[in-house]
């Protein structure tokens, strides 16, 4: 065994480990990142539209929309309307 970590194998087999390791990691990441992202949508854009509207600024027509109905109204007309 001493023969085979000293060639250099055992070395490169952790280091192969350790690639895995934070790949998974960054998936794990951003799987949550998404996650948190889709739950939180309608009040960060609530938040967002609020902001505008104390600014000065004039509310979205999507403003009165959950996010379920952007996205199905998005798969019917498409990006460009």
């Amino acid at each position: 065994m001493g023969k085979w970590i000293r060639s250099g194998k055992f070395r490169r087999r952790q280091r192969g480990q350790a690639f895995v390791e934070y790949v998974i990691l960054v998936v794990v990441v951003a799987l949550a990142a998404l996650f948190v992202l889709a739950s939180f949508s309608d009040r960060l854009r609530d938040m967002i539209t609020g902001v505008t509207v104390t600014l000065g600024g004039q509310p979205a027509d999507s403003a009165d929309k959950s996010s379920i109905d952007i996205v199905q109204e998005l798969d019917q007309t498409g990006i460009d309307e």
